[in-house]
């Protein structure tokens, strides 16, 4: 955004004071008069830049569907009816919909012939040692707020009692680390289906919310902490998840960059393919992802303990009193989890462009390819694609 001087169409580093509310009316008609600074309009206007356009247009939906969301509830002060009414619009009847669908979230696992296996640690292997100022730091951050989960322990109860739970819990996870087992309790998931729309065609429409065991969250968190300050600062540059300070914004900023800085060449145009991954959590395949991270440092017993907990998963549907058989999956990772997406990222850090003329640039599994076209020549950007 700028201020630019209409006489000379040059831009003002020194502009006048002028109140926040009145930014938005400069430039309208009437604008100035409603502010009293009538005598500005005719030697400054307030240029928005394309940036600021598109944040505003993507602000305006997300604004309207806030009002919808908040004119359906105002009136209701029980969450809990306001959450049944969801899953009852969202969800159908039909008793055979829960096996259905935890069919359909497991559709995956027949396609994985790749048997996990465990390797054994090198002598000098250092065991991840959690602390129990650690574990009650993690317990005293929980939201009070939040729902019991499969095993009926309320966040509340963990977040009062931190102080009682701490070393408990901690020699529980640590036995956990050292053993490379992660007890089938706190692996069991329950997903809740929400529809993603308002009319349901096909079990894809509906979105699955998993619940799990918050103490494991808690034992999640922790380890994730642990693996990011093993993974090398240069890993994935294009990569904007799981970075410090980096954020959706950064991606967009980087790729509106690059599209820019390259058409101010001449002869040049731009091309970018938007890629949607299709349930990639469930397509992970524990064993590929532990070879992987081995090459990137981590060691055997985490990644065993990483293995462990990816397989042998105790999972069910349940919609409203009806409750799906559970299935055992050994392929993907939970939806929900907070490892989750930090696994994928880093089974995919190595897919990079080949070509400098072409750029990979990703927020966990949303992914955009720029291709910086020269003189009209796209095979470089067609073999990337």
């Amino acid at each position: 955004m700028g201020w630019l001087d209409s006489s000379q169409g040059l831009p003002v580093h020194h502009h006048p004071k002028v109140p926040t509310g009145a930014r938005g009316w400069m430039g309208t008609v009437g604008g100035a008069d409603k502010f009293g600074i009538q005598d500005l309009t005719h030697q400054y206007c307030y240029v928005l830049c394309p940036f600021d356009t598109i944040n505003l247009q993507i602000l305006k939906p997300k604004h309207a569907h806030a009002q919808r969301i908040h004119g359906h509830f105002k009136d209701t002060g029980d969450t809990r009816r306001m959450w049944e009414g969801i899953l009852a619009s969202s969800c159908d009847s039909d008793v055979t919909l829960p096996d259905a669908l935890n069919d359909f979230y497991a559709w995956f696992e027949a396609q994985n012939n790749v048997a996990a296996e465990k390797s054994i640690p090198p002598q000098n292997d250092q065991v991840l040692c959690l602390t129990a100022a650690d574990v009650r730091c993690t317990l005293c951050g929980l939201n009070p707020w939040k729902a019991a989960e499969p095993d009926n322990i309320l966040g509340r109860v963990l977040r009062e009692c931190a102080d009682q739970l701490a070393d408990v819990l901690t020699d529980i996870f640590n036995i956990s680390l050292n053993c490379a087992v992660v007890p089938t309790s706190f692996k069991t998931t329950t997903i809740v289906p929400v529809s993603k729309k308002p009319t349901v065609s096909c079990l894809n429409d509906y979105r699955p919310v998993t619940l799990t065991s918050i103490i494991m969250k808690c034992f999640k968190r922790l380890v994730m902490r642990h693996i990011k300050t093993q993974l090398p600062p240069s890993l994935d540059p294009l990569q904007f998840v799981y970075h410090s300070n980096r954020s959706t914004d950064d991606a967009f900023s980087t790729t509106l960059h690059l599209a820019l800085t390259h058409l101010d060449k001449k002869g040049t145009y731009v091309r970018m393919l938007f890629i949607d991954f299709s349930s990639s959590f469930n397509t992970i395949v524990p064993q590929h992802l532990i070879g992987k991270l081995s090459l990137m440092g981590l060691n055997t017993s985490l990644c065993n303990w990483i293995l462990d907990f990816l397989t042998g998963r105790p999972q069910s549907v349940q919609i409203r009193s009806s409750t799906s058989n559970t299935i055992t999956l050994s392929t993907g990772a939970p939806q929900g989890s907070i490892l989750s997406p930090l696994l994928f990222t880093l089974l995919t850090h190595d897919c990079a462009a080949m070509d400098s003329s072409n750029h990979i640039i990703r927020f966990t599994d949303d992914t955009t390819m720029v291709g910086l076209i020269n003189k009209d020549n796209e095979s470089a950007y067609i073999v990337e694609v």
